[in-house]
């Protein structure tokens, strides 16, 4: 029996996508802008803050929209019964400032993510990516230590550690990126990611 670890992306597949939910709070739509839109996240984080400093917005304000932010429906209970049968790793871009609080709402799953620079006034000044390509190398990682992994996501930045796994799958991506990628199988509900996993561990 092999020892398998879920990884899963967390915006745009558990929870709704944070800068955008931020965007509509804050009326700035120029931080619509996602890993969907811009494969990469430094050019895109470096972009964001830049944004963030002309507004004098800082981590308070987007806190705030983050206590407002529910999971996707479905999406505690979909994690709920994938724990009950295999190790889940959230693997995501973001930031242990910003997961908190949606953690709580999940239930407290594990997830490895990012950390932002915070000046005292709360001004976000910088961030760090805990490794290059942190989702590639944290799959790679735990299959060095003997796991298989399933790996879902949304978006350029999930595609490594999708490839690299034993069973990798597209969830609520986007029509260009199913596109670009026909091998990958894609799906839109929590049943049918479920049963793609089951089927992959069998």
């Amino acid at each position: 029996m092999s020892m398998y670890i879920t990884c899963l992306d967390l915006e745009g597949v558990l929870v709704p996508e944070i800068w955008i939910a931020f965007a509509e709070a804050s009326g700035i739509p120029e931080l619509k802008r996602t890993t969907r839109d811009e494969p990469d996240y430094d050019k895109l984080m470096n972009y964001r803050l830049k944004i963030l400093k002309e507004h004098g917005l800082g981590l308070k304000e987007i806190q705030e929209t983050i206590e407002k932010i529910d999971p996707i429906p479905g999406a505690k209970e979909f994690l709920d019964e994938l724990r009950s049968f295999c190790q889940v790793i959230i693997i995501s871009d973001t930031f242990s400032q910003f997961a908190g609080p949606l953690m709580k709402k999940l239930g407290y799953p594990t997830i490895f993510c990012n950390t932002l620079e915070v000046a005292e006034n709360g001004e976000i000044t910088g961030f760090k990516m805990r490794c290059e390509k942190s989702k590639l190398t944290t799959v790679k990682a735990l299959q060095s230590i003997g796991f298989e992994t399933i790996a879902s996501g949304d978006s350029h930045n999930d595609l490594g550690m999708i490839y690299a796994s034993k069973a990798g799958f597209l969830f609520k991506s986007t029509d260009s990126i199913k596109a670009e990628n026909p091998q990958l199988s894609a799906y839109e509900t929590y049943d049918e990611l479920m049963s793609a996993i089951k089927a992959a561990m069998d």
